[in-house]
């Protein structure tokens, strides 16, 4: 099958670069004005502060924020040490922070930055009582957990070989100490496990998941100082994850079953089921106070279950909007919880046997969180939020993924504030691929089985369009697909279509970047029996010209490492060859990671000016 624009995927060819100038000044005619007016409103609420991480210790929490144009790690309520102003210092415009983590004592943090979004970032070891660089890791380092004797760091091999001789990409996991540094575990694993290194919350015991791909773990235990004697406990075809050892029993919670998340403990050779599968998932589980508190997840939003150590339920606690809960740190005794919702960028509480708020971020005004569901092609019920606020003018902005196991739970959008405020709908689509429903929901949305998430999406807008609303389709990446499937498909569902960095020539996608990871969850095109389906959906191969389209906007960034720009460059030239009224946004300044928090508030501020100029909110 031949390619027309096949050239597209040269990124330095000189015709794609005119090409990306012209269409990006294009767009901005088209949007005119209506971005400027909107920026100040829209970076209002992106610049509102985030928590991403926290860490329990002696001296108070430490948490990690993202803040206005900047990051930084801090003590919370000003306790704790000095030490924190280097760490403000030192993480600037162009520095992306990864993630940091402390000793219990809270005299010593490692944290992870890396320069301009780059993969391969910087660790720094750091006393907080001296302000002192212990020690730095370049390229960056992962699992970094202390033990008072001195700290594991496990080492991801990107090039080369790693010290057993093992061809990269691998990972080791290593320890160091006075004494320098010295491999603990991975001799002769190969390419594809990654390992997840935890502490007991008593000190006493190492927990180490080796998975490989998404679908397979081990479990290893021992003293947390004698990594020699670390043994497997633990082995299944299905995720799974450590929870905490307690009085010698190891709490796994896996995914054995029918993928639903059930707690099982292991005590030699016995395993006991604690808490059973139930009709929704069971998405984590810490222990604290010699109780079980668990997150599960509810037609895709959070709620609290409470079971005592011998898995009989004792509590559940609800949320007054649906939100996305999940534990930060735990030292047995309380655990740290971030919530976050639609109009919430996010709350912190803690639980030590009663849950209390520390402190949150919201969005004041009136709005409402309302839930329905749609009936898909097969039948299958299709739950959707959607958030309004004291007027509903009939304009809906609708965002849809569907795929790779990732279930969408309400998350703070700043972007759609604006649009609420201005008597819009924003509403967000749980469509089978993802983990909303467990492991067959996944199931049912891949591979061969892809034609239901389209189907699940068609049958949300088109219920939204019968309810007399104008009705705006968006996606990102995966749901980038989507939402070019959903126009190649049925364009009389939406008014306007918004396709962000995605995969949409479906007979190269493996040879583009990374996209044979990918193969897994598609299909491999090479096969014939996975062209055969691939091809009836394909985006790129399935324009109409004698189908009318609504204004379509397609962007995505000349720096983006993950999924080729090839796939949006490609796709707007045959829709602006046919004549369909598309338009092209080429971020050029970076790709995925990279982007400074201006970029990216500006980015979305134009998907927010193409909404209202589109629907004429």
């Amino acid at each position: 099958m031949e390619d027309p624009y096949v050239w597209m995927e040269n990124l330095n060819d000189e015709r794609v670069l005119r090409l990306v100038e012209e269409e990006n000044k294009r767009f901005r005619e088209f949007v005119g004005e209506l971005s400027d007016e909107l920026f100040p409103e829209v970076w209002e609420y992106y610049s509102m502060p985030v928590i991403y991480g926290s860490r329990l210790t002696e001296r108070g929490i430490m948490a990690m924020y993202k803040e206005r144009d900047r990051q930084v790690i801090r003590w919370l309520g000003g306790g704790g040490v000095g030490g924190s102003k280097e760490l403000e210092k030192e993480l600037n415009d162009e520095v992306l922070l990864q993630g940091f983590t402390a000793d219990e004592s809270g005299r010593m943090i490692a944290y992870s930055f890396s320069i301009g979004g780059a993969d391969e970032g910087i660790t720094r070891i750091v006393d907080l009582e001296t302000g002192q660089i212990l020690k730095e890791f370049k390229p960056s380092v992962w699992n970094v957990t202390f033990t008072g004797k001195g700290y594991y760091f496990s080492r991801f091999y990107r090039h080369g070989e790693t010290p057993d001789g093992v061809k990269a990409p691998a990972v080791r996991l290593f320890f160091r100490d006075e004494n320098g540094e010295r491999m603990v575990f991975g001799k002769g694993l190969e390419s594809g496990y990654f390992f997840s290194l935890r502490k007991s919350t008593d000190g006493k015991w190492a927990m180490l998941t080796v998975t490989f791909g998404w679908n397979k773990a081990d479990i290893y235990i021992g003293p947390i100082d004698a990594p020699d004697l670390w043994g497997k406990v633990y082995s299944a075809e299905v995720p799974a994850e450590p929870i905490d050892v307690i009085n010698g029993k190891l709490y796994v919670l896996t995914r054995e079953g029918k993928g639903l998340g059930k707690v099982i403990a292991i005590e030699g050779e016995n395993v006991t089921e604690v808490i059973p599968e139930g009709e929704f998932p069971l998405e984590w589980a810490v222990i604290v106070g010699n109780k079980i508190l668990a997150g599960r997840l509810v037609h895709a939003s959070h709620r609290l279950e409470v079971y005592s150590l011998e898995g009989k339920k004792l509590d559940e606690i609800k949320f007054d909007l649906p939100g996305s809960v999940y534990p930060l740190d735990t030292d047995g005794k309380r655990v740290l919880l971030r919530y976050e919702g639609f109009t919430v960028p996010y709350r912190l509480y803690e639980f030590d046997g009663e849950l209390k708020l520390v402190e949150k971020q919201e969005v004041e005004g009136d709005f409402r969180v309302e839930e329905d569901f749609a009936v898909s092609k097969d039948g299958t019920k299709i739950h959707y939020f959607h958030v309004k606020g004291t007027e509903d003018r009939k304009k809906v902005w609708v965002f849809g993924y569907g795929g790779f196991n990732i279930s969408l739970t309400p998350r703070f959008f700043p972007q759609a504030i604006p649009f609420i405020r201005r008597g819009g709908t924003f509403a967000m689509a749980n469509l089978r691929g993802g983990s909303e429903y467990g492991e067959d929901w996944h199931r049912a949305g891949m591979r061969e089985n892809k034609q239901n998430v389209f189907d699940d999406f068609i049958a949300v807008l088109e219920k939204l369009k019968e309810e007399g609303y104008r009705v705006a389709a968006w996606g990102r990446s995966n749901g980038g697909l989507l939402v070019s499937a959903t126009l190649t498909q049925r364009p009389d569902v939406m008014d306007a279509a918004l396709i962000g960095y995605p995969v949409i020539d479906m007979l190269r996608f493996h040879k583009l970047y990374i996209g044979s990871v990918w193969v897994p969850e598609y299909g491999n095109p090479d096969d014939p029996k996975d062209r055969e389906f691939l091809l009836k959906y394909s985006p790129y191969h399935n324009i109409d010209p004698n189908k009318g389209y609504p204004p379509t906007l397609i962007y995505t960034g000349l720096h983006d490492d993950r999924v080729h720009p090839a796939h949006a460059l490609k796709f707007f030239a045959k829709m602006k060859e046919i004549g369909a009224p598309v338009y092209l946004r080429v971020e050029t300044k970076s790709g995925h990671m990279g982007a400074s928090p201006e970029t990216r508030a500006r980015e979305l501020t134009d998907l927010l000016a193409f909404v209202v100029k589109t629907l004429e909110v």
